[in-house]
């Protein structure tokens, strides 16, 4: 076997082998990747069966904030009007 020979067969080796290392870490990544994945679907899953009830009691609550609001207005109105009394004196 000749020197060029030997010495190719070695850079085809080092080649070889820093994509083995490479395609490993990614492998190992993509895995990782995976299994957070695979949590955070769980997560979603969980909160979807959560947040279900939720138009439910959406009207209900809009109901009384729309009362709250126009209780508010009213309260709003006649402390206007007394801070306009209370301008004039």
């Amino acid at each position: 076997m000749s020197i060029l020979t030997l010495l190719t067969l070695v850079a085809v080796a080092i080649v070889v082998l820093v994509l083995v290392v490479y395609l490993v870490g990614i492998a190992y990544y993509l895995w990782k990747a995976d299994r957070h994945l695979v949590k955070l679907v769980g997560g979603l899953q969980a909160t979807q069966g959560h947040v279900r009830p939720l138009p439910e009691h959406l009207g209900t609550i809009n109901g009384a904030l729309k009362a709250l609001r126009d209780d508010l207005r009213g309260t709003d109105r006649h402390l206007e009007g007394v801070g306009r009394i209370l301008e004039r004196k």
